[in-house]
C-alpha cells in the first residue's frame, strides 16, 4: 500500500514538473545561442538531437534551408515546420520541438566569479549570484541593473528577487562607504 502511495505522489509530481516546463518553454522566444531538440514521428532522417541556433537566430533544416527561429517560440517552429514539409515531402507530418539549452545570462561588477553563466528557468538575481560566486565585501544590492536582450538600450534597476532572463546583462556597482 505505502509504495503505491509513494509511487503515485511521485507520478504526479513528475506531472506537475513536466506541465511547468511545458509552459515555460510555451512562450519563450528562442534567440542565438539556444539548442533545441526537433523530432519528426516516423522520420528519423528529418529528426535531430541538438540544434544550436547561429548568431542570427537561423538554423539549416533539410529540404527546407535555412529557418529564422529567433523572436518566435518553440510551437511557432513546429508549425513551421509542419507547414514546410507538409503535401510535397510528407503527408501528415507529426514534429515536435523543444528547448534543450538556454543561452546564458553574463553577471559583471561586484562579484567574486563574473561571466556567462547557463540560465536556469526561475532564476532569480539572488541565485545568479550564488553562481557567481557571491557578492565582493565592495557590492552594493541597492545598485544593480539588468540589460535585457531584447531592449539592449534600456538598463533597468533591479533587486536581489528579479527574475533573470536568458541573455540578460547583469550589473552589480559598488556601495559608496
Amino acid at each position: 500500500m505505502f509504495i503505491r502511495i509513494f509511487f503515485s505522489m511521485l507520478l504526479g509530481m513528475l506531472l506537475i514538473s513536466g506541465n511547468a516546463q511545458a509552459e515555460g518553454n510555451s512562450t519563450y522566444k528562442l534567440a542565438s545561442g539556444d539548442v533545441v531538440r526537433i523530432n519528426v514521428f516516423g522520420e528519423p532522417d528529418l529528426s535531430f538531437e541538438e540544434i544550436r541556433l547561429t548568431d542570427a537566430g537561423t538554423f539549416s533544416y533539410p529540404f527546407i534551408g535555412e529557418l529564422r527561429a529567433k523572436g518566435k517560440t518553440a510551437s511557432e517552429i513546429e508549425q513551421m515546420l509542419v507547414d514546410n514539409l507538409k503535401g510535397e515531402y510528407l503527408i501528415n507530418p507529426r514534429v515536435s520541438v523543444s528547448v534543450l539549452a538556454y543561452r546564458e545570462f553574463f553577471i559583471s561588477g561586484e562579484v567574486k566569479e563574473p561571466g556567462g553563466y547557463p540560465f536556469q528557468p526561475g532564476l532569480t538575481l539572488r541565485r545568479a549570484v550564488a553562481l557567481a560566486g557571491g557578492l565582493t565585501e565592495r557590492a552594493s544590492t541597492k545598485r544593480i541593473t539588468i540589460v535585457r536582450d531584447q531592449d539592449a538600450d534600456k538598463p533597468i534597476s533591479a533587486t536581489l528577487d528579479t527574475k533573470v532572463l536568458p541573455g540578460d546583462t547583469i550589473t552589480i556597482d559598488q556601495g559608496f562607504f
